[in-house]
């Protein structure tokens, strides 16, 4: 700890930043975390991302391309590759999620947020092996996180291979689904965490540049439903279904109606029920191995979410596969482990 703070206070100094105060800006769900520097009137947000778990070149690249076409993403002030270190343009403190508590137009905040993800998937271009694909084995290891993590929190022991099995065997049946041809649904670059949290509203700008983006460094060569349904199928936050039925017709007129329909809604909610059985994984993984609990208030939410999806007909063997293996019953909150010393054993899951 103390030589990496070494290293970050000579970054700072080489970016002519090493008089500037900080203050812990914010700390996710992986190893970065994020510091707000003030020096001489002015202000940046330093992000500490420590490799090898972490990788800043993609950031400032993703964060170059999507500038490009005329989307706002920080600008990169200062870099320190090897060590992992970016200084970036400071957006402020209004996110969307800061701003409809403070009573913003819900609607408009997602008008804004859907016209950005049309604009991304009218002029995303870019072709480079820096941007890995959506594939089949990344979607089934993400899905996997629910029968690793969630099952055995509730059940009390590790899940048994061929249930595992039996799951993965489900997921399959949907992968076309969930990962149409492109000329039916196209490939773009997926952000991934495209939620209320990672969007700011940025004044004094026009436009989809007002949307401000974040935490898009594990973007990903994969359909274009898949943002949609991240913004629309919030893990944090109720969205009216009013919302949601206006930004689906707002996403596809402005996509100009040019994308199959049918295989687009199959693979909106394929997607969605997938993403939602890797976060209730991830938020019990969160609780379990790094004693980070609050996220274990969403899963209900993030359960209704999954729940709707599996009514699509797409989903009929994962709804199958629910139906039969995790009941109702087992769709419950995992305990802390301190709370009951039964499942102590569990964290090494």
């Amino acid at each position: 700890m103390a030589d990496r703070e070494a290293l970050l206070q000579r970054f700072l100094e080489s970016a002519g930043w090493g008089a500037a105060e900080r203050r812990v800006l914010a700390a996710d769900a992986s190893f970065r975390r994020y510091d707000r520097l003030t020096w001489d009137g002015k202000r940046a947000v330093l992000m500490d991302a420590p490799p090898p778990q972490e990788n800043v070149d993609i950031f400032d690249f993703l964060a170059g391309c999507l500038d490009e076409i005329g989307l706002s993403a920080p600008q990169t002030l200062a870099i320190d590759r090897e060590a992992g270190f970016l200084l970036l343009e400071d957006f402020g403190d209004t996110t969307f999620t800061r701003a409809l508590a403070e009573g913003a137009d819900e609607a408009e905040l997602y008008r804004l947020a859907t016209d950005t993800l049309v604009a991304l998937h009218h002029g995303w271009w870019v072709e480079s092996p820096k941007i890995p694909p959506y594939d089949e084995e990344k979607l089934l290891t993400e899905a996997a996180l629910l029968v690793d993590w969630f099952l055995p929190a509730m059940t009390g022991r590790e899940t048994p291979a061929a249930q595992r099995e039996s799951y993965l065997a489900a997921w399959r049946e949907v992968l076309p689904a969930m990962l149409p041809p492109a000329d039916q649904v196209p490939h773009k670059l997926v952000l991934r965490d495209y939620h209320v949290d990672n969007l700011m509203v940025l004044e004094g700008r026009e436009g989809v540049a007002r949307c401000g983006l974040l935490d898009f460094q594990d973007g990903v060569i994969g359909p274009i439903s898949y943002d949609l349904v991240s913004l629309l199928e919030d893990a944090r936050r109720d969205v009216s279904e009013a919302v949601v039925t206006e930004m689906l017709e707002r996403y596809h007129a402005g996509m100009r109606n040019e994308i199959d329909r049918w295989a687009f809604t199959a693979s909106y909610y394929a997607l969605g029920a997938q993403r939602n059985a890797k976060i209730i994984g991830i938020f019990t993984r969160l609780s379990r191995r790094d004693g980070k609990h609050g996220y274990l208030q969403h899963i209900p939410r993030v359960w209704r979410l999954l729940e709707g999806d599996l009514r699509q007909p797409v989903l009929a063997p994962v709804k199958d596969w629910f139906d039969r293996e995790a009941p109702a019953a087992l769709r419950g909150v995992p305990a802390r482990p301190h709370e009951d010393p039964d499942t102590q054993e569990e964290t090494k899951v």
